[in-house]
C-alpha cells in the first residue's frame, strides 16, 4: 500500500465538516442555542487553546522523560518541573474556559480513585474493571 492510497482509504472516515462543526459550535455558543452545557459559557477559543497547549506541553515533558530513561541523559529536574507547571497552567486554562473548578475536578478523581482502589491500587482491579468505571 502506498502513502496515497492508505490517505485515500483512511479518508473515507472524514466527512469533511470539521471546519463547518467548528464555526457552528461557536455560533450557537455565542447564541446560547447549544444544549452541551446550557448552564455554562464555555469560552470555545480558550479551550482550543487549552487543549492545543497541553497536547504541547504534555509532549515536551514526555519527551524529556523519554530522553532520560533510553538516551540516558541526564534529567534536568528543575525544567521538568517547569513543564509539569507549564501542563498544570493548560489543565487550569481548560477548567477556566468550562467555567468549572480546578479543586472540584480534582476531587472527583480523588473520589473515583479511592471508589476503584479502597485498599490502594491493585492490578487484578486496573484489569478487571466494570465497563461503568470510567
Amino acid at each position: 500500500m502506498t502513502g496515497n492510497e492508505y490517505q485515500n482509504l483512511a479518508m473515507r472516515t472524514n466527512d469533511g465538516l470539521g471546519t463547518e462543526r467548528l464555526l457552528d459550535m461557536a455560533d450557537n455558543l455565542e447564541q446560547g442555542l447549544t444544549d452541551a452545557m446550557p448552564e455554562t459559557d464555555i469560552d470555545l477559543g480558550g479551550l482550543i487553546n487549552g487543549l492545543f497547549g497541553l497536547s504541547g506541553e504534555s509532549g515536551e515533558f514526555i519527551d524529556m522523560i523519554k530522553k532520560w530513561i533510553f538516551h540516558e541523559k541526564e534529567l534536568d529536574e528543575d525544567h521538568a518541573k517547569k513543564e509539569l507547571g507549564d501542563v498544570m497552567w493548560y489543565v487550569a486554562m481548560i477548567c477556566e474556559s468550562f467555567g468549572w473548578s480546578l479543586d472540584e475536578i480534582m476531587q472527583m478523581n480523588i473520589d473515583k480513585l479511592k471508589k476503584r482502589y479502597p485498599e490502594g491500587f491493585d492490578t487484578e482491579r486496573a484489569n478487571n474493571r466494570k465497563p461503568e468505571d470510567v
